[in-house]
């Protein structure tokens, strides 16, 4: 495993899918959602983390982590605040530069977030499960799933907007140190969001329709009209989905549909291979079809994920 080229967050890009994927987590993932009860009931009877006790124990803002105690100080943690992992290896440089910086904004932010922290060489399976490609690796998760990451060093104001930002889009807290959040400037995106948060697809779709409706160019509504296009399809689709696709491999609406249930369930690579692996043994308008599909979920998915890059050549070996 050898250490990436940056792959540079846009914080704005990476709260709008922070927040999109805290209102709606568990809305499509049917078979996690028990796991995702006990964790949040666990999580309730814990203390939370705090910036006093010392760094690298249970219950700190900066917290090592092995495949032990991933499901506590990672998984449950995370139904309190949101969990930045850090993961790291003793040789890698870029690693000892990104970490102290991680480490000091943690602290700082006094509880409000936790950094925890994975040696992905004496964890192998944890790195594996997380499919590191390479290091330094962030990934933010928040109640139980992964919600924003990227790849590399990056300045200090970077990382810092990073963490702020997904503070604000999952508690609608501030770190502390950063003053007061802004208000949102578009109340049109309050009323969205607060279908979100009840769990009312139709009625987000419905918002963020409404406010294309009036400004086409807006800078937020369309990738998050997107966005719950996608979760209401999943939801439709549900499990069976993946059962009636790989019964009929010929079906292009079956495999469209199947991977929107993946891409909706947070399975990303498995609905892109998905949709390659058919546009590969068609042709014709049933390519075309599938090729569209596919490009539409780079969309919702966001061209600063390294997995869109990766499709997006595999695409294009695929079609040339």
């Amino acid at each position: 495993m050898q250490p990436n080229r940056p792959g540079r967050p846009d914080p704005q890009a990476q709260a709008q899918q922070a927040r999109m994927a805290a209102s709606l987590a568990g809305a499509v993932d049917l078979a996690a959602v028990k796991a995702r009860s006990e964790a949040a009931a666990r999580a309730q009877t814990a203390p939370p983390p705090s910036a006093a006790a010392p760094a690298g124990s249970p219950g700190s803002a900066v917290v090592d982590v092995t495949e032990a105690t991933f499901q506590a100080e990672v998984l449950d943690r995370s139904f309190q605040v949101p969990v930045v992992l850090d993961l790291w290896a003793e040789w890698c440089e870029p690693c000892k530069q990104l970490s102290p910086v991680l480490e000091r904004l943690a602290t700082d932010g006094g509880g409000s977030w936790v950094l925890a922290k994975i040696d992905v060489d004496a964890n192998p399976a944890l790195a594996q499960a997380l499919r590191v490609q390479g290091i330094p690796a962030v990934k933010a998760v928040w109640q139980g799933q992964l919600v924003a990451e990227f790849t590399g060093v990056i300045p200090e104001d970077q990382a810092r907007q990073f963490v702020t930002e997904l503070v604000r889009a999952t508690t609608g807290g501030a770190v502390a140190g950063d003053g007061p959040a802004e208000e949102t400037d578009d109340p049109r995106l309050d009323v969205a969001e607060e279908a979100l948060e009840r769990g009312d697809l139709a009625a987000a779709e419905a918002a963020y329709q409404a406010i294309l409706a009036e400004e086409p160019d807006h800078p937020d509504a369309a990738l998050a009209l997107r966005q719950v296009q996608l979760f209401r399809r999943a939801e439709e689709a549900g499990p069976n989905a993946l059962t009636d696709a790989d019964a009929a491999p010929d079906d292009v609406t079956a495999q469209t549909r199947a991977a929107d249930f993946l891409l909706g369930t947070g399975q990303v690579e498995a609905a892109f291979d998905r949709l390659l692996d058919v546009v590969r043994r068609t042709s014709g308008e049933d390519r075309d079809q599938v090729r569209k599909h596919l490009v539409e979920l780079f969309a919702i998915v966001g061209d600063q994920d390294p997995r869109v890059g990766v499709a997006r050549r595999q695409l294009s070996l695929a079609l040339f």
